[in-house]
């Protein structure tokens, strides 16, 4: 049974014990297979646990991996079943390491990298415009925009905008026209390249780029590029039909967004934060393929992904992409700065968000880590500094609450943990 918190926040009902909601994968490694002590690692645990009776997710998955061992990859709570909305009586299925739970923003990490790896192979130079490939992006005052200045939300065209007559969430799962809306927009701010991240429109743009160039599909270039090298079962764009009813039930939960955070919100996302929720359930949304927001994957997956990153491109012997290439991917492209579209300081580099000190993204003196965040407080990341590659995926969607202070204190207790 679901509760009300303070201030009218939506939570989940969360066990007194949680051994019977809790799964652990038989991957991971016993104790004293790498450097970190058992007790490290339990407390690394134990602040994951600490974040799950927050009450603001109903199912985390977690993974992480030290020198390429994984030392934890566990679940905790449902896939379903358990919202702050859904009735007493409801089937309740156990969250597993194996259910594949939508990334939304943390995909375009890898799309981004997808990008790079065609630079690698040859076929676009990441400093060339983006009209040079995409000719009809030239128009209204876009020609000299790069691929570069994309990568980095540097683009000047941040927000999706659809006609009042067009219903938003349809659109953003109509692939040609967000790129002829997003073609056919001005950009926002015309002299100077100002930083503002691009939450749903630079996705599309990146991705159209890969399918000019190769002639095939975005999807069958992440199969052949990242998703079978690195032998995943998930990792796609979407889900197929058969594994569906699988995949773990995103929530609105904690505290509820009112103005003007909602305006806030909708102005990022093109649509309101509820219906984003909403609309992430229905099978609509699992056919369409969204570069910007609709990865499924598990934890150990995006865990293995940032994995081969830390490992310069490496992955069992075979190298997916070449060791300067993930350099450029990982570099620092803008320094510490205010985000137009977030409101707060960020960095970026050509793709992803990076960390900071004293304190950024993923916990304190994170300057070297680098990953990305997605809708709300989904986490990939991999940090040099501690030779940690990590993933942390939620299935609540909580803008503000308590749940911010637990989530707090995970990354710190992995970043002191991890040293």
């Amino acid at each position: 049974m679901s509760r009300v918190g303070r201030f009218g926040a939506r939570l989940v009902d969360v066990p007194a014990s949680l051994a019977p909601v809790t799964a652990i994968a038989p991957g991971e490694a016993a104790p004293g297979a790498t450097d970190l002590t058992p007790r490290a690692v339990d407390a690394v645990w134990r602040a994951v646990e600490d974040l799950y009776r927050s009450g603001a997710y109903p199912g985390i998955a977690f993974c992480l991996r030290r020198d390429g061992v994984t030392v934890l990859d566990r679940t905790l709570g449902h896939a379903r079943g358990n919202g702050p909305d859904d009735p007493h009586d409801a089937e309740r299925v156990l969250m597993t390491p194996d259910t594949p739970v939508c990334l939304f923003s943390a995909s375009k990490a890898v799309t981004a990298i997808l990008v790079h790896k065609l630079a690698e192979e040859g076929g676009i130079d990441l400093d060339a415009p983006v009209a040079r490939y995409l000719p009809e992006f030239a128009g209204r005052g876009k020609a000299r925009t790069t691929i570069a200045e994309v990568l980095s939300h540097r683009g000047g065209f941040p927000l999706f905008q659809a006609p009042d007559d067009d219903a938003p969430t349809e659109t953003l799962l109509d692939w040609d026209r967000c790129i002829e809306l997003i073609c056919g927009a001005p950009p926002t701010h015309r002299r100077a390249p100002r930083m503002a991240y691009h939450a749903i429109t630079g996705g599309f743009v990146l991705a159209e780029v890969i399918r000019r160039v190769t002639g095939g599909e975005f999807t069958d270039y992440l199969d052949s590029r990242l998703r079978r090298p690195l032998g995943m079962r998930h990792f796609t764009f979407g889900l197929p039909e058969g594994e569906r009813d699988a995949v773990a039930r995103n929530y609105t939960a904690g505290q509820p967004v009112r103005f003007p955070l909602t305006l806030a919100v909708k102005r990022a996302l093109g649509a309101p934060f509820e219906e984003v929720v909403d609309i992430s359930n229905h099978d609509a949304f699992m056919r369409a393929v969204v570069p910007a927001g609709n990865l499924y994957a598990t934890a150990e997956e995006l865990s293995r992904f940032y994995q081969m990153l830390l490992d310069e491109g490496e992955y069992e012997g075979r190298q997916v992409l070449s060791p300067a290439t993930v350099r450029r991917a990982v570099k620092p492209a803008v320094r510490l700065r205010f985000d137009h579209t977030l409101m707060i300081p960020m960095r970026y580099s050509e793709g992803l968000m990076l960390g900071a000190n004293p304190f950024g993204l993923y916990g304190p003196l994170s300057a070297r880590a680098y990953g990305h965040l997605g809708f709300m407080n989904i986490l990939g990341w991999a940090d040099p500094s501690r030779r940690l590659a990590a993933s942390l995926l939620v299935t609540g969607k909580a803008l503000l609450g308590g749940h911010l202070v637990a989530l707090g204190e995970l990354l710190t207790t992995i970043a002191w943990q991890c040293r």
